[in-house]
């Protein structure tokens, strides 16, 4: 018998990997969003919100990132069914760690669980990614992939879409640091240059493929030599202020690599102890102080398991 309520909750997921621009994003513990759905009778989608900030987002469910995604479940399904959703934000919006695709990925899943699980997890990508492109203004899969399927994800191919789980090294874990500010992700895009010289697109394809076999054999040598990104980074750290001075106390903290999470704000590392970790998160929030910006600290281990279902 289907039950007709659940709560799913979703992570938030670090994209943009340093040299793995639009292509690499991986899950973390914390912070998460928490969706609740309810079927209801009558045909249409019913958003409320509670939590972090939640006042900026619409619940007009055509410009809501999870009332977009279970509408275009719905339709693929050919489906009247209709749901009373409830969005408790974990994650603040615009913090550049995948906060709109952490409702979406909660809302599909549960949507989907509702309704009898007619589609595999990868078969609902494609309508997370139809919700977050409500926030984007286009079809990014690099926070929806983490936030459904858990792990490190790289995007292969849009066309066809073409998604693969890299391996999670043991004792890999990461530092997601958000400073108080916003970032508009349209100005992160357009102050990118449209394009790129060739040594350096094949300079960016070598550190690829290093972070790639860096992951495969679990050398995190290899991994902090190829976290080094030639497409965004250059550009977007000027609108984070202190970015240069936060990346090098993550460094010098011991990080295995940092860099910029998303369009930003939030910059991240990767160190190989939970501990090593927070010591590096306190760095960069100091940092972050000495710079004018308060800032909060997300440590844990990339989260390897889809969406949750609550109690």
């Amino acid at each position: 018998m289907l039950n007709n309520s659940i709560r799913v909750r979703a992570t938030a997921s670090v994209a943009n990997v340093s040299c793995g621009f639009d292509c690499i994003g991986y899950a973390i513990t914390k912070p998460g969003d928490i969706v609740t759905i309810e079927k209801q009778d009558q045909p249409g989608i019913e958003i409320s919100m509670s939590g972090i900030k939640y006042e900026s987002i619409p619940v007009d469910p055509e410009n809501n990132t999870a009332g977009k995604a279970i509408l275009s479940l719905l339709d693929t399904l050919v489906s009247k069914q209709g749901f009373k959703v409830h969005i408790e934000k974990g994650i603040p919006p615009g913090s550049g760690i995948g906060s709109s695709s952490a409702s979406a990925a909660a809302a599909v899943f549960g949507a989907n669980e509702l309704l009898g699980n007619p589609l595999s997890l990868n078969e609902l990508l494609v309508h997370g990614m139809a919700g977050e492109a409500v926030a984007s203004d286009g079809f990014h899969a690099d926070n929806i992939a983490p936030a459904l399927f858990g792990g490190i994800i790289l995007i292969r191919s849009y066309d066809p879409l073409d998604i693969l789980n890299l391996p999670v090294p043991k004792n890999l874990f990461s530092t997601a640091v958000l400073p108080e500010m916003t970032i508009n992700t349209k100005e992160a895009r357009e102050i990118l240059p449209e394009n790129i010289p060739l040594n350096t697109a094949v300079q960016q394809a070598r550190n690829l493929a290093g972070f790639t076999l860096g992951l495969h054999e679990s050398d995190f040598e290899l991994l902090g030599r190829s976290m080094v990104d030639h497409f965004a980074e250059p550009h977007r750290a000027k609108l984070i202020p202190g970015y240069n001075k936060v990346r090098q106390s993550a460094l010098d903290s011991g990080a295995i690599g940092c860099g910029i999470s998303g369009s930003g704000p939030a910059v991240f590392s990767l160190s190989d102890s939970l501990e090593k970790a927070e010591e590096i998160g306190r760095a960069m929030v100091n940092a972050f102080q000495n710079s004018g910006l308060e800032s909060k600290a997300y440590c844990s281990p990339i989260h390897t398991k889809p969406p949750e279902i609550l109690d």
